[in-house]
């Protein structure tokens, strides 16, 4: 894990695509959604993390495919799994020590609380956010972030 970035440099080498893609992982995904919420509205944060991730993996050479790249309902989801759990339990003083609070989003596995493996895993999940079959995402508690 890239624990040596301040949050500002990670979020800075996400933006400017300098994170070195070996560096790339769910945590570093998760800490850009963290970072985007805490300084901006839930729909800009939101829009800024879909575009961003799909100029990261340009830049990087990650292609489209049926098994691979840019997942639409996958970063609509944990994103709402961040900004419910930042809702409830507020920021930290860093988003790394955000994550090591909230050890139950590190499990990329999570998602499947919520989403048959099937339905996230389908063409039309990929391309378009789809809702869980499982159980709803968590919705905020506090609507003001």
């Amino acid at each position: 894990m890239n624990r040596g970035l301040s949050d500002s440099e990670h979020l800075r080498q996400f933006e400017d695509q300098s994170l070195p893609l070996n560096l790339w992982h769910h945590r570093a995904h998760l800490k850009v959604a963290y970072l985007f919420l805490t300084r901006f509205t839930f729909e800009d944060a939101l829009d800024k993390l879909r575009s961003g991730i799909r100029a990261y993996n340009a830049v990087h050479g990650i292609a489209d495919t049926p098994t691979g790249g840019y997942h639409e309902t996958m970063t609509c989801a944990w994103f709402q799994l961040v900004h419910a759990t930042l809702c409830q339990f507020g920021p930290a003083t860093s988003a790394d020590a955000f994550f090591d609070a909230q050890i139950q989003l590190n499990d990329k596995r999570s998602l499947l609380i919520f989403y048959s493996h099937d339905r996230v895993m389908s063409p039309e999940a990929k391309s378009t956010f789809i809702p869980p079959d499982l159980a709803p995402l968590p919705q905020p508690l506090d609507s003001k972030r």
